[in-house]
């Protein structure tokens, strides 16, 4: 998205990853993996990808959706995971990562993961097949929904239209995880978006809600209490450790 995120990679795109055959391994495997791009380890510490990946429940043979995934860090781990009875698709907003590097990178991710898809789509105009999904991930990008930039070329967006979409693209009893950096609550969220990229829990819960999800869940384990919410989450006196909080959500069975 910004050229912020490419220098966290320390994107060095001229490698060919090995491409392993494809076969289902466990959380721990697939975080320890050697062919996991090396400019996704850096990031492993302030993540904790399998811990995060555990609460958020994946297992072999589920369909994963990694909601503005970046640069395939998730989608890298999350297709060996879910093997090859499962799928992982990468749901890009298509003003985002175009960049001749970043594409190479995600060539190299999808031709070692063939049970991962990258897929594009109009930023503001988000809709998958219905019942989709068993599982979505959307990890420090669900705030962008509330973004506006004329530099990215990022309209104006309804978070109403993005989780109804995502309502509609999970399949009865899936779920879907949020990770994002956390604003005050009863912040305004586009002032906190804007200025910071935060965005309060109690938002995300209340649209979450509004489309027909159940919070059932939610985990400390990425929270700083050493982050006061003042800084942009871009600031470098952060390192990648803003305060995050983890929401999980259920599509109603019935």
């Amino acid at each position: 998205m910004r050229s912020s995120l490419f220098t966290g990679f320390g994107l060095a795109v001229a490698i060919t990853l090995s491409t392993p055959a494809f076969a289902q391994v466990s959380i721990a495997e697939a975080v320890a993996s050697p062919d996991r791009f090396e400019g996704a380890l850096v990031m492993d510490e302030g993540r904790k990808p399998a811990e995060v990946l555990a609460w958020a429940g994946i297992a072999a043979g589920m369909d994963v959706a990694d909601v503005m995934p970046g640069l395939g860090y998730w989608t890298e781990m999350m297709a060996p995971i879910v093997g090859p009875e499962g799928s992982v698709a990468a749901l890009q907003p298509a003003q985002f990562y175009n960049e001749e590097r970043a594409n190479a990178l995600w060539d190299s991710i999808l031709a070692a993961n063939p049970g991962a898809a990258r897929v594009r789509y109009p930023f503001d105009q988000f809709a998958y097949a219905a019942e989709s999904f068993d599982l979505v991930l959307i990890n420090n990008s669900y705030h962008d929904i509330y973004w506006q930039s004329e530099q990215y070329q990022i309209p104006l967006s309804d978070p109403d239209e993005m989780v109804a979409g995502l309502f509609a693209a999970t399949r009865p009893g899936g779920h879907v995880v949020v990770i994002d950096h956390a604003a005050d609550a009863g912040s305004e969220p586009r002032a906190s978006v804007d200025a910071m990229h935060r965005i309060a829990a109690d938002v995300v819960i209340a649209d979450f809600e509004r489309a027909g999800f159940v919070l059932v869940d939610q985990s400390d384990l990425l929270a700083n209490p050493a982050d006061d919410h003042s800084l942009s989450v871009f600031d470098e006196a952060l390192d990648g450790f803003s305060d995050r909080f983890m929401l999980k959500f259920m599509k109603p069975e019935a």
